[in-house]
């Protein structure tokens, strides 16, 4: 499904949220880490939503269904609305249901949020192999366990389709990375020698499932994952917004691949509300506010000029890093030379 991204352009003062009519939010490590909000996001959301700037909440999560995620998010102070949340769940069960017959029987492997979506789509989830089911769906859960992916592994070895859910491969939590549903689903892909359809980000079915269900016309991908919200916007062809809240550090952004670079990088959810000339990050822009980099000799070198405005808190140091390496290439570049550049500059100092 194309979608259109225009690149919002910093010509008459709009900030992002006036120039994007719908922000596709990913939750784990944008809007909250567990179950404690990220900092300012709420703050930042509801300005955002008076604005007028429509929100939609797009999760690779499948454990929980759109209402258990939305009132989650209302009680940690972030208002959302079920019709406002989209989960991989709900992207595998479309995909599913294009292929099978109305009321066919789906192996879940997984929690709630799938047997939900998939009952939308007029599918019939059962969780055992006795009852015949015609696919599998494997998504993360807590409670999945050995049983469960044996379950799985017994129904692949049978030639059901397979869909996965998503293919991330840690989750965000309050204590630090743990593993996420692409272990859980490589687990089974290494004892049966076959790998699932995906349908959450980077593939296109998720952000199909969130245009279709936001009716967004002119959307903003917010995300802290570079292999999963930036490239999925990527490939979608629709700009995007990184957040430093979660997964994604300067280094990881300094040296990310074509297909891994945002459209603009910030802090936090704060910068919604900022213009787009403060934001973007582009091969070949080497000069950011107060901040110049370039490649020399296979090093980052960077130095500052005051009094030019712009970000002195180093975001403009990240950014012109970005671009003088995405114009020179990462390969033979002296990685600790970009390590002591950007920590010189503090650009995560973003109180």
């Amino acid at each position: 499904m194309n979608m259109p991204a225009p690149s919002a352009h910093d010509v008459d003062g709009r900030t992002l949220a006036e120039a994007y009519d719908v922000a596709l939010l990913d939750l784990d490590g944008v809007v909250y880490i567990g179950s404690t909000p990220v900092e300012h996001a709420a703050e930042a959301l509801k300005r955002v939503r008076a604005g007028g700037m429509g929100l939609a909440f797009v999760t690779n999560n499948a454990s929980r269904p759109p209402a258990a995620v939305a009132a989650h998010l209302t009680d940690i102070g972030v208002t959302a609305f079920e019709t406002e949340v989209i989960t991989s769940a709900q992207a595998a069960a479309r995909l599913l249901a294009e292929d099978l017959p109305a009321g066919a029987k789906v192996l879940v492997v997984g929690g709630e949020g799938l047997n939900v979506a998939l009952r939308e789509q007029g599918l019939t989830p059962v969780g055992s192999l006795d009852e015949d089911p015609v696919a599998v769906v494997q998504g993360f859960a807590p409670g999945v366990d050995w049983r469960a992916l044996a379950e799985a592994a017994y129904a692949v070895q049978r030639g059901l389709p397979w869909v996965a859910s998503n293919l991330d491969r840690t989750i965000p939590t309050a204590c630090g990375l743990a593993p996420g549903n692409g272990m859980l689903v490589e687990a089974v892909q290494v004892a049966v020698g076959r790998a699932p359809v995906a349908a959450g980000k980077p593939e296109p079915p998720m952000h199909r499932e969130a245009v279709l269900r936001s009716g967004a016309s002119r959307p903003l991908v917010v995300g802290d994952r570079l292999d999963t919200d930036i490239e999925g916007a990527f490939r979608a062809g629709v700009d995007s917004l990184l957040v430093l809240t979660g997964v994604t550090g300067p280094e990881e952004l300094v040296f990310a691949p074509a297909e891994h670079r945002p459209t603009y990088v910030g802090y936090d959810l704060r910068s919604l509300h900022e213009r787009p000339g403060a934001l973007d990050v582009a091969a070949g822009q080497r000069t950011c506010g107060e901040w110049s980099a370039a490649v020399e000799s296979n090093r980052l070198v960077m130095w500052h000029e005051q009094s030019k405005g712009g970000h002195p808190d180093g975001l403009d140091a990240l950014r012109a890093a970005c671009g003088a390496v995405w114009s020179a290439g990462p390969d033979g570049l002296d990685r600790q030379s970009v390590v002591d550049a950007l920590s010189a500059a503090q650009p995560l100092n973003c109180s």
